[in-house]
């Protein structure tokens, strides 16, 4: 079994969507073994995507992310980050998969409803930044 990291973004959780997202990681086969809501600070959210700090959508995207409540999770199937990648679709909406979720409850590129791993040196980093080992079940 893999664990991958998945957030759902201050605008899917805005529009009511958080259950179905949820509903939909359920019915594709994961297990969810951490779960908060919360909202992150400016300063969470730079330190989170401080891979993008010399982006230039770096400061959209951190106000965006501390806009709102988001829910965060830690996920477990076989193959679970391509499995999350593929659910979720391209990272642009228009350009996402029918029958993703991207596609489904993104508003636009940056308002794309979720977030998910790329790979398995990055999940291990983003679990880590909100999950203690003690708050995952096992």
């Amino acid at each position: 079994m893999e664990r991958t990291f998945a957030i759902i973004k201050p605008n899917a959780f805005a529009a009511g969507n958080a259950g179905k997202i949820i509903s939909r990681i359920y019915s594709e086969g994961f297990s969810i073994v951490g779960m908060k809501k919360l909202y992150l600070s400016k300063l969470e959210a730079e330190g989170f995507y401080h891979v993008h700090r010399e982006r230039p959508f770096f400061g959209e995207l951190t106000d965006f992310m501390s806009s709102g409540a988001c829910v965060v999770m830690v996920l477990e199937a076989e193959g679970a980050i391509k499995k999350w990648r593929d659910l979720m679709g391209a990272t642009n909406p228009a350009d996402a998969a029918e029958g993703t979720l991207r596609k489904e409850f993104g508003d636009s590129l940056e308002a794309n409803a979720t977030h998910g791993s790329d790979a398995e040196d990055t999940a291990a980093f983003e679990i880590g930044y909100f999950f203690s080992g003690l708050e995952l079940l096992v």
